[in-house]
């Protein structure tokens, strides 16, 4: 029993205490053995060490003066350990309190010498962080709803002007056979079927509340459905048709190009200064707004119907907001002249 009692522990304290730039000798692995209580001497520990690398522990054995030893390869790289840390403390949908203790958990996952390189120094923004502390309740709730096509019931808020919560349809429990769970601008989506809508929709997972699994079976996924063309449509201002529109764009627009519609949209040179994307697109108020928000650097070139529908709305801006088109209205300046132009 001492024996393997004796074996995890040096596991534990190699993992605790050692790596590549802070090997241990055999006689400072004993002293901390000994210290811990274990009654062993350097030829035991050195057996017990040879008997965790048999098992298929990664200890490495520096083989100089005297034999140094420390834990090679781990469940994760220091680098990929930063990576982690970073996104929990960036992410606005894990609370504070849980992001504080998912890093503890991470910085187990190395030494205590380069677990002070995880100390990180990452600006986020304001770390907006949600108050939600049941979040991960409820995506547990979702993943299993999902893999065993039942139900979920709960009831869904919102906020009012004075920042209160309050409860959608008088607290009424939505009945809902999830399909997905959606990332999205650093939030949480669960898409699926609501029997109280009728169709297909997404809810905020961080705005569930009292979440309940059923034993209700789930309406069936449709046969067509494509939860990434779905979260396009939803997330990238596709609420709408799709159509198949041009859009002349400055060269310094580019990345913002392959950043909403992938590497693989079609484009080509319209001169030194401008190219043409072939995209697909809804032409809805939420993509206009985007294309506005360019200030002229971006243009809708087809369909001559999407062009009207533009021009349209851009007339109307003008119509609400008057003459009001000093220095300081940059923005309803590009509007007006875009409807003027067309």
């Amino acid at each position: 029993m001492e024996t393997k009692s004796r074996l995890l522990y040096i596991k534990q304290f190699l993992e605790t205490h050692t790596d590549e730039q802070h090997p241990l000798s055999l006689a400072e692995i004993t002293a901390n053995i000994q210290q811990a209580g274990f009654s062993c001497c350097v030829k035991t520990v050195k057996k017990d060490i040879e008997q965790l690398m048999e098992s298929g522990v990664d200890v490495i054995c520096n083989k100089g003066r005297e034999l140094q030893y420390f834990i090679g390869d781990r469940h994760f790289e220091l680098p990929e350990l930063k990576l982690l840390i970073d996104a929990v403390q960036a992410s606005k949908f894990i609370s504070a309190k849980k992001s504080k203790q998912l890093i503890e958990k991470l910085t187990a996952f190395t030494s205590r010498h380069q677990s002070a390189e995880l100390n990180r120094t990452l600006y986020t923004d304001k770390q907006i962080k949600p108050t939600n502390e049941n979040i991960f309740i409820t995506v547990d709730m979702l993943h299993a709803a999902i893999n065993n096509d039942i139900q979920i019931h709960f009831k869904y808020y919102e906020y009012d002007h004075n920042k209160k919560k309050i409860y959608k349809h008088k607290r009424k429990v939505y009945e809902f056979s999830p399909y997905a769970l959606f990332w999205n601008g650093d939030n949480y989506y669960a898409i699926g079927y609501s029997a109280s809508h009728g169709k297909i929709i997404k809810f905020r997972v961080d705005r569930i509340a009292a979440p309940e699994l059923t034993k209700f079976a789930a309406v069936p996924k449709p046969d067509d459905f494509d939860v990434s063309f779905y979260a396009q449509k939803v997330f990238q201002m596709y609420d709408g048709p799709t159509r198949e529109l041009t859009l002349k764009c400055e060269n310094s627009l580019m990345k913002s190009i392959i950043d909403r519609f992938g590497e693989d949209v079609e484009t080509s040179i319209i001169d030194d200064e401008h190219f043409q994307a072939n995209v697909t697109a809804c032409a809805s108020p939420t993509f206009f707004g985007w294309v506005f928000g360019f200030g002229g650097k971006m243009e809708i070139a087809a369909p001559k119907d999407v062009i009207d529908e533009y021009t349209s709305l851009a007339r109307n801006i003008i119509k609400i907001t008057g003459n009001h088109l000093d220095e300081n209205h940059a923005f309803i300046r590009e509007v007006g002249y875009y409807a003027k132009k067309n």
